[in-house]
C-alpha cells in the first residue's frame, strides 16, 4: 500500500471513529486498554503493517500471530498455509520469506489494498518503536513451536526498545516450557497464564512465571482484586468480549480488568471514552 492509500485509510478510519465517540477531549488514560484482534480486522487486511500503523495511530493495541518460513525467519500470519489470505498456495513453513514477499496479501480484503505484503515481526516491532508515545499493549500469539522463538521473539524486541508493551499470550498461556523460555531471556517480559474458569485462577496467579492472568470467562470484581493484590494484571479475550458484547464490555471496565482482546475494537475505545 502507498503512503497516500495509507494516509487515506488512516483518515477515513479516524473519521468514522470521531462519530463513534464524538472525540472531546479524551481521558489522558483510558482502561481497559483495548487490543485489536489480528488488528482492526473488519476494516483493513489481517496481519498487516497498514492495518497496525491505523491501530497505532488511533492508539489502540493489537494482537499479532507468529510463524516461521522455510528460512528459519519470523513471520506474522496467523494460519499455517497462505491460502486464506494471499493470492498464494501452500504451507508458511515450506516457503522461504523471499517466496512470501511476492505474494499479495491485501487484495483478497479489497482492492484497496492491492500489494499489501505479509510483514516481518521485525517489520512490526519497527512500526510500533515509531509510536514511543502509543500507550498500548500488543499481544503476540506464539503460534510457532520450536525452541528458539521466545527468545528470538524478546531479543527482538529489546533491540527495538518495545518489550514492555508486548504480552506474550498463545502457546505462552497453557505451556510451562514456553513461559520459562520467555523468563529466563528476560525476566521484564510480559507472560500470561490462562484461567478458562475460576477453578483455574488460582494456579494462573501463583505461577512464578507469569504477571498477566488470561482469562476466558467474565470475572468477579473480587476474582480481578484477588489478581491485582498478587501484583498481577488481567487479560481477557474469548467469546465473552470478541464480538459486541456491550454489557461484558461495560463490566470489565467497572471491575478493572486490565486489556480486553476484541474484534470489535474501535467500538469498544468508542464506549469507553465516552
Amino acid at each position: 500500500m502507498t503512503a497516500g492509500k495509507l494516509s487515506f485509510f488512516v483518515v477515513s478510519i479516524l473519521c468514522c471513529f470521531a462519530e463513534q465517540t464524538l472525540w472531546g477531549a479524551p481521558p489522558a488514560q483510558v482502561r481497559p486498554l483495548v487490543v485489536a484482534h489480528r488488528g482492526l480486522l473488519r476494516h483493513a487486511p489481517e496481519n498487516t503493517l497498514s492495518n497496525f500503523q491505523a491501530c497505532l495511530e488511533l492508539r489502540l493495541g493489537f494482537e499479532l500471530d507468529v510463524c516461521r518460513t522455510k528460512d528459519n525467519q519470523l513471520v506474522c500470519i496467523h494460519d499455517q498455509t497462505v491460502d486464506r489470505t494471499t493470492n498464494g498456495k501452500g504451507l508458511v513453513g515450506q516457503l522461504t520469506l523471499a517466496e512470501l514477499m511476492k505474494l499479495d496479501a491485501g487484495s483478497w480484503f479489497s482492492p484497496a489494498f492491492q500489494g499489501e505484503r505479509i510483514p516481518t515481526i521485525e517489520q512490526v516491532f519497527q512500526l510500533l518503536a515509531k509510536y514511543p508515545q502509543a500507550e498500548v499493549l500488543v499481544a503476540v500469539d506464539i503460534k510457532q513451536d520450536d525452541l528458539q522463538v521466545e527468545r528470538e521473539l524478546v531479543q527482538m524486541a529489546q533491540r527495538h526498545s518495545v518489550l514492555d508493551r508486548l504480552l506474550f499470550i498463545g502457546r505462552t498461556i497453557g505451556e510451562t516450557d514456553v513461559r520459562a523460555r520467555l523468563y529466563q531471556t528476560n525476566k521484564l517480559a510480559h507472560i500470561a497464564h490462562v484461567a478458562h474458569n475460576r477453578e483455574e485462577l488460582a494456579a494462573s496467579i501463583d505461577d512464578p512465571l507469569a504477571d498477566w492472568v488470561y482469562v476466558r470467562y467474565l470475572p468477579s470484581r473480587a476474582d480481578v482484586e484477588r489478581i491485582h493484590k498478587k501484583g498481577k494484571r488481567v487479560f481477557i479475550a474469548g467469546k465473552t468480549v470478541s464480538g459486541e458484547e456491550l454489557a461484558n464490555w461495560k463490566v470489565a471496565a467497572e471491575i478493572g480488568i486490565d486489556a480486553v482482546l476484541t474484534d470489535h475494537a474501535l467500538t469498544l475505545q468508542g464506549r469507553l471514552r465516552k
